[in-house]
């Protein structure tokens, strides 16, 4: 189990990493994505990361 949300929060934050970069314009692929430059897509991939990094903390100290 405790792998499991390890593999979760990984995934988790690294999806938010990518939304935040989307958002902000430093990841601009693909080309045609809505994401792309949206300013609400930077605070939704944070929340996104911070949550994966709680889900590998609290995984941890299981």
């Amino acid at each position: 189990m405790k792998r499991l949300l390890i593999v979760i929060g990984v995934i988790a934050t690294l999806m938010g990493l990518l939304w935040m970069a989307q958002g902000s314009g430093l990841f601009p692929y693909p080309v045609s994505s809505f994401m792309i430059d949206q300013s609400p897509w930077i605070a939704y991939g944070a929340v996104l990361a911070l949550a994966g990094l709680a889900l590998i903390w609290t995984a941890g100290r299981r």
